[in-house]
């Protein structure tokens, strides 16, 4: 009766809050004996959402990261201490191993959350008042669902998993019960996708109250995770050919001689399967680009444009809504989260809210230390749509230019101050909805104290390398991301606050973007199954633009032709994927499965001269930083290492290729 009271008290504060699908603060105590848990419906329900604490924040890409993230791509760089718990720099820096992967261990807890699916799964039917068998079975799609989320986490970054199916591991079984083999990369995706699809027929397409079930899976956001993994299956890293060969060609299951990833044929087929499973998203009529309507202040589209397209009202066109708000919104927090239709799975993040932090200024107790690589400002368009190279001469109409200063009209609700740079005017709205450069305004309107507002990262600067007594706490480049900004975020004064940021596990346009691509890649017509119906699919130019030129219009730039070749459209799709998607975990895993990883990470980063002050600033170098020359592009890189007492333990557990200590 002790035992059962305090239940109960533990089912109140869990389902107090619950609200959020990965942001539980509460779960059943390991005190209380299993065997009261699956006495009753509500306690299987609490039991169901309480293995959601395993997962970590998705949000959590910079410090303490669950993934490599933006810090092991061409996305970041920082000059601040490891010790601060930047696993990204540390994974690039070879301060990664296998003895110690610090929070990249994702194969410990997420072997727990199966365990505990697995649990529950095979104890369910002891709860003899669930007998509404709509309710049971969709308690079945949620678990079924964290489960192939798990080892959906596991695959992405460790590599094929061992699968258990619903075999709950005991912890008093003798050795030879544990030692198992990892499965192939195939076999991983197909059991993965089958709980998913399986899951997805019980799940709610969209939760009965939006609000309070914002983050727990629904229909959507499996689908939506099939698409990706359909995708990465059917990329170059992972789909026979030169790049798998190259990257795991030597790579064999050692206890049958099994090549863990398909090297030996391409299979186009994947491809069609991709872009089936991204349409089918498309077509649930749910989601739908963020946008917010053209307003006083917005700026007018530009003229000249080329695309007979451009200037149709949204979304055939670009004309009617504004570029900058419809971007910026959906990620500082000032549109609600929980109603916003691109997001198919998403859900709040205290981690990357309390992250802003590091790349807000010093003047405003941030530590300033986060920046962006000059390659992805280089990859930011024009406003009319060129490139920089393209837009390197006077007679453009929005011309690039690296010498000299302007004081732009604002727009949208953004501030220019006076004598901003050359080369940071005239160009897209995602830019200024993303990046802090130098003379960048920052407004701090939560705060009722003076505030430095106009943000300056020259060595002479009120927030350059300087200026603070740690002199790690710096921009090396010159750039920081903003793109997670709110305009009343204070970090410091009177009544400052910060507006709780969402983070996006599965956004809409990143759904369009996987369907141009998977489409691209077609050379001839498929015919694949999607929900018990054949469609065919095909390298088809008509729909390759109605996805990809959605995304470029609601950023305000012009759309494709749909003449391009298969090569200049998947050069487009990778710059788009650069900008569009910016340090939100996809730049690590897209480089990967294009098999350019070694190509794009071998460049040297660069940026300004922090080292300069005043207008020497405005110089590109190398940062004067011996962690350019530290930063390792090595083939083992592919993949996280599995933890080394995991593969010391079992004999048959198979580590990564180059991980072998």
């Amino acid at each position: 009766m002790k035992n059962k009271v305090f239940l109960i008290l533990t089912i109140v504060v869990i389902f107090g809050s619950c609200g959020d699908f990965l942001n539980i603060d509460n779960y059943f105590s390991d005190e209380l004996k299993i065997d009261s848990v699956f006495s009753e419906k509500r306690y299987v329900e609490a039991y169901l959402w309480a293995i959601t604490r395993e997962f970590t924040d998705e949000g959590a890409l910079l410090t303490n990261s669950y993934t490599p993230g933006p810090l092991a791509t061409d996305e970041a760089f920082t000059v601040m201490l490891t010790s601060g718990g930047f696993n990204g720099m540390r994974f690039v820096l070879g301060e990664i191993s296998a003895s110690n992967l610090y929070t990249l261990n994702q194969w410990a807890p997420m072997y727990r959350v199966i365990r505990k699916c697995n649990t529950l799964l095979s104890r369910i039917d002891e709860a003899k008042d669930l007998t509404d068998p709509i309710e049971k079975f969709r308690i079945i799609a949620n678990a079924r669902f964290m489960r192939a989320y798990a080892y959906y986490t596991i695959l992405i970054n460790h590599g094929p998993p061992i699968l258990l199916g619903d075999d709950v591991i005991e912890n008093n079984e003798p050795l030879e019960f544990y030692n198992r083999g990892r499965s192939t990369y195939d076999e991983a995706v197909e059991y993965i996708i089958s709980e998913l699809e399986w899951a997805a027929n019980y799940l709610y397409p969209v939760h009965p109250s939006v609000i309070t079930d914002f983050g727990k899976p629904t229909q959507g956001a499996a689908y939506g995770l099939i698409a990706r993994l359909r995708l990465y299956h059917a990329s170059p890293l992972f789909n026979g050919g030169d790049i798998a060969r190259r990257v795991f060609g030597t790579w064999k299951r050692s206890s049958d001689d099994v090549y863990y990833v398909s090297v030996e044929e391409y299979d186009e087929e994947r491809w069609a399967l991709a872009a089936a499973a991204a349409k089918r998203v498309m077509d649930m009529g749910l989601y739908r680009l963020h946008t917010v309507p053209a307003g006083t202040d917005t700026k007018t589209i530009p003229t000249g444009v080329t695309d007979p397209d451009f200037y149709k009202q949204w979304p055939e066109g670009a004309a009617g809504i504004d570029h900058f708000r419809s971007y910026a919104e959906m990620f500082n927090g000032e549109t609600v989260a929980q109603t916003n239709p691109e997001f198919v799975w998403a859900r709040l993040s205290t981690t990357l809210t309390n992250n802003a932090g590091l790349y807000f200024p010093v003047s405003n107790n941030g530590s300033n230390g986060i920046s962006v690589t000059q390659k992805v400002i280089d990859n930011f368009r024009m406003f009319d749509g060129r490139t920089i190279s393209e837009a390197n001469e006077p007679s453009a109409p929005y011309p690039y230019s690296e010498t000299g200063f302007s004081t732009p009209q604002g727009f949208s609700g953004y501030r220019f101050t006076d004598r901003i740079h050359n080369m940071y005017v005239n160009r897209e709205m995602r830019f200024y909805a993303s990046i802090g450069f130098n003379r960048c305004y920052w407004y701090f309107e939560s705060t009722t104290s003076p505030m430095i507002n106009i943000i300056e990262y020259t060595s002479d600067g009120n927030n350059g390398k300087y200026i603070s007594a740690n002199q790690l706490n710096f921009p090396p480049t010159g750039y920081v991301i903003k793109k997670f900004v709110n305009p009343l975020d204070s970090r410091a004064g009177d009544n400052a606050r910060t507006v709780m940021k969402p983070y996006a596990m599965i956004r809409y346009a990143d759904i369009l973007l996987m369907y141009a691509e998977a489409l691209n890649n077609l050379t001839r017509s498929h015919s694949v199954e999607v929900n018990g119906e054949p469609q065919v699919f095909f390298r088809d130019p008509v729909e390759i633009k109605r996805a990809f030129n959605q995304v470029r219009y609601r950023a305000g730039l012009p759309g494709i032709t749909g003449d391009e070749s298969r090569d200049e459209l998947q050069a487009l799709i990778e710059q788009e994927r650069m900008i569009e998607l910016l340090f939100e975990n996809h730049r690590y895993f897209d480089v990967r499965r294009w098999g350019v990883y070694e190509e794009t990470e071998s460049i040297p980063v660069t940026g300004m001269n922090t080292e300069g002050a005043g207008d020497s600033f405005y110089r590109r170098v190398v940062p004067n930083t011996p962690r350019i020359g530290a930063r390792i592009v090595h083939r083992r890189l592919h993949l996280v290492p599995l933890p080394l007492s995991e593969v010391r333990l079992l004999p048959l557990l198979d580590q990564n290729p180059g991980w072998e200590e």
